[in-house]
């Protein structure tokens, strides 16, 4: 029987990429397929009569692109016509993909500075917010129909409160959940392999959300890892029409 190797090990010995790293990087980001399917993991097994090409040029400004689309696949949601917060964009992937499903408008949110791509920060539809710290009541000209999360090197749970005053009753969130900083220090190290640990990290936003009364509409595992490799879910909230305020 042919031996089975790591996908990252396959690109890299088969030509198609400079280097395990450079595999690592394109695989995470959704740009390599194995057999017609878009491959994740690094680690998988693959032989050497697997078909693997890698495709391209990247059509998103950021990998978390490829997060946001899975999440909107797997609860069949969408933003068209919709005002959404993009909380924590970054380079701007989620922007881009709400953008895309057709969101009339989206506030891009960052506590940082001079990270949205050009192409998104010159787009009439999208209000670029720059030094916001979500942890700080949040002041929107309006309430928002939507909104996505993904911060980093915080709990989510200290964010949830001002997602739930920015949306309107009725509101959606999808809320991505990092178990490496969802957990108490000292709880682990590096990556959160053990999945006690990862169920740990959920439960604590679920019940952060429940008592803000936050209804759980869903939650799935993200189709990318983090760059480190940890897992991330989604979480699907929804801020019923008569809750508190």
């Amino acid at each position: 029987m042919a031996e089975r190797v790591r996908l990252d090990v396959a690109l890299a010995a088969r030509g198609l990429v400079e280097s395990r790293a450079k595999a690592q990087e394109l695989i995470r980001a959704g740009r390599v397929r194995v057999d017609g399917a878009v491959a994740t993991k690094p680690s998988r097994k693959v032989g050497p009569e697997a078909r693997i090409e890698v495709v391209g040029p990247e059509p998103y400004v950021g990998r978390a692109a490829h997060k946001l689309l899975g999440a909107l696949a797997a609860f069949g949601i969408g933003p068209e016509g919709e005002v959404w917060a993009d909380v924590g964009a970054g380079t701007g992937g989620f922007t881009q993909v709400l953008l895309e499903h057709g969101a009339r408008r989206v506030y891009a949110l960052d506590v940082g500075h001079g990270q949205l791509h050009p192409r998104l920060r010159a787009d009439a539809r999208v209000v670029v917010l720059e030094g916001v710290n979500a942890r700080r009541p949040l002041a929107l000209p309006e309430p928002v129909d939507g909104a996505v999360m993904d911060v980093s090197f915080i709990s989510s749970t200290l964010i949830l409160p001002n997602l739930w005053r920015v949306l309107r009753p009725g509101g959606r969130a999808l809320v991505l959940v990092k178990p490496q900083f969802e957990l108490e220090p000292g709880s682990h190290t590096g990556v959160v392999r053990d999945p006690r640990l990862q169920r740990r990290a959920l439960e604590r936003v679920r019940a952060a959300a429940r008592a803000l009364g936050f209804t759980l509409c869903g939650e799935a595992e993200s189709p990318l890892a983090g760059k480190e490799g940890n897992r991330e879910f989604w979480l699907y909230l929804e801020r019923p029409d008569a809750g508190v305020s």
